[in-house]
């Protein structure tokens, strides 16, 4: 996607004028010292004050003209400029919002923000500038040239030779600055990251105490921020005074020529000083020109960065299809899946099952055996790479990703919490839920008991994150929240983790209780919850080992018997120890 072309067509109009604006600005300003050499040899030298006078007048007028085409451009730019920040923020984070898994692995979330704040603020500040002075640097730059030469074609071979070595400076500093420039943005991304990274994890610097090593990493982070920062302004405080040298030097010989022709009688004294004026003009523009390059070569870096994210991966589409909420199913078909780019061994591994409507299938295995894995691909955060998941006999490949979700509820692994009241969390479920239904998803999560000791009860305020709750509080709010949206599917990621065993079961009556038709799809790692599900699928890396009931995975699954004897104890028969 090209920003530019795209907001260009938006913004054609307005950004039009402001530039016309810019070229009569230019023209005006161009015009004012051919009008002060006819002051100085047609009205100073020949005493004719009538001359002075009427030219006088006309400059000012010229100057009034070119202060309302200056104050019409700003105005435009601010404003086209704002609004089109405005809309580039917006399209970014719309982007974001809609990123699959694969480009929000790709992408950090420090890096992002920074894309999002500091690259489109520089985007905003070089479309501001194009706007204003980037487009009268050039037009004044060529029309000082074109009118210098009218007036002394002799003179003109000095400041053509000092154009041609600014002009190269202005090249070489612009291939110096843009790699430069580049990596600074880098580093601010780093900064960032750093920032994010403490602040998500404070409680655990806290009780380790490593204060010191955290001080050490941001340092290294604004350390090199600086280095990086210091490199790339160093091409302009190298370049910049050797071009303005030139354009001095170019004066001087100016003047000393312009005195030879004078004392030849080849030129007058006023087009001498018109023609410095001019070349004024013209180092000005050069100058500013090297500023426009330079904030060019930023703007280019930072460009770059917004369309990594616009051009970014989006959410598998599929043919919007409608799925009945008469939910019949949800079955793998010989599925497996390997994360992009990962180790490259299958987190999932031909993996075969199917859970009817109103059963619960409880996914328990060690660590790292593909159980939430098995809940991203449902959700289809990722496509699979050989096999089917189907919902509803439908593969979810040919379902709109929006249906789907719409269809499953998830109370994830670590429980996520918002600023604003405990009501607004659990509705963000479902934002057209009733109050009643809200207190009934509490209820059945056993939620309300703690919420009404509360100070506000519904109305109370909870932190970011949910920090003023424990994380069996923040876990219970969480199973309300996917209860409350009335999906025909609810995937507990091993969400109960926080609670006691008696709560637990409260919970798990709970849900039953609330709709009986519901499929609950419980990951876990305790062997107690797993005992009390319809079902019960044991992976182990990645592979099925064991689909049955508890009692027949007893007998069947060395894995499920391994935890079950770990956990509470038993025998082969799986009798209970005391």
């Amino acid at each position: 996607m090209d920003i530019y072309n795209y907001y260009f067509n938006k913004y054609k109009f307005p950004f039009i004028i402001a530039v016309s604006c810019v070229f009569f600005e230019a023209m005006c300003d161009l015009l004012q010292p051919t009008i002060m050499a006819r002051i100085i040899d047609e009205g100073v030298k020949s005493s004719r004050v009538d001359i002075v006078i009427r030219l006088g007048l006309l400059m000012l007028m010229i100057t009034a003209f070119g202060a309302c085409f200056a104050a019409a451009r700003n105005i435009l730019s601010s404003k086209v400029s704002q609004n089109f920040g405005v809309d580039l923020r917006c399209d970014v984070f719309s982007k974001i919002i809609h990123f699959s898994e694969v480009s929000t692995d790709k992408i950090e979330s420090g890096s992002l923000i920074t894309r999002l704040t500091n690259d489109t603020s520089q985007v905003i500040q070089f479309i501001n500038g194009l706007m204003r002075i980037f487009f009268k640097a050039p037009v004044t730059c060529l029309g000082s040239i074109i009118l210098a030469v009218i007036l002394s074609p002799k003179l003109s071979f000095i400041m053509f030779f000092v154009v041609v070595i600014v002009s190269a400076f202005i090249i070489i500093s612009m291939k110096m600055s843009y790699i430069r420039f580049a990596k600074v943005q880098y580093a601010i991304d780093k900064v960032n990251t750093v920032v994010q990274e403490y602040l998500l994890g404070i409680r655990l610097v806290k009780a380790f105490g490593r204060y010191e090593e955290e001080e050490e990493k941001f340092d290294g982070a604004n350390a090199d921020l600086s280095d990086k920062s210091a490199s790339s302004q160093l091409v302009i405080a190298y370049f910049s005074p050797v071009m303005s040298l030139t354009v001095s030097l170019g004066i001087a010989s100016i003047l000393y020529t312009g005195s030879v022709l004078f004392s030849n009688s080849e030129i007058e004294v006023g087009k001498v000083a018109a023609f410095i004026n001019y070349m004024t003009q013209i180092m000005a523009s050069l100058i500013m020109i090297t500023n426009i390059f330079n904030i060019f070569v930023r703007t280019k870096a930072s460009t770059e960065r917004i369309n990594e994210v616009l051009n970014s991966e989006e959410d598998f589409k599929g043919v919007k299809q409608t799925i009945k909420y008469d939910f019949e199913g949800l079955s793998f078909n010989d599925v497996t899946f390997a994360y992009p780019n990962g180790s490259g061994m299958p987190a999932i591994n031909n993996l075969t099952f199917k859970v009817d409507r109103g059963e619960t299938l409880a996914i328990i295995g060690p660590t790292g055996s593909g159980k939430t894995t098995l809940t991203w691909l449902c959700l289809r955060f990722y496509d699979v790479e050989k096999g089917a998941i189907c919902f509803n006999n439908n593969d979810i490949k040919m379902l709109d990703c929006n249906t789907l979700r719409d269809n499953i509820a998830l109370a994830p692994q670590k429980s996520m919490l918002f600023t604003g009241t405990v009501f607004e969390n659990i509705a963000w479920g479902n934002p057209n839920a009733s109050k009643e239904e809200i207190i009934k998803a509490a209820l059945a999560a056993q939620a309300d008991e703690f919420i009404q000791r509360m100070p506000n009860r519904y109305e109370s305020i909870l932190g970011r994150g949910g920090v003023n709750l424990s994380g069996g509080q923040k876990q219970r709010i969480s199973i309300a929240r996917a209860l409350v949206k009335k999906s025909p599917v609810l995937i507990l990621d091993d969400c109960t983790s926080a609670l006691d065993a008696v709560t637990e079961a409260k919970v798990r009556l709970g849900l039953k209780t609330a709709d009986t038709e519901k499929t609950i799809i419980m990951i876990t790692q305790r062997i107690g919850t797993a005992m009390s599900a319809d079902k019960i699928l044991v992976l182990d890396n990645g592979v099925k080992v064991g689909f049955g009931s508890h009692n027949e995975l007893l007998d069947s699954c060395d894995t499920y018997r391994g935890i079950f004897e770990s956990q509470i104890g038993g025998n082969l028969n799986g009798d209970i120890y005391e």
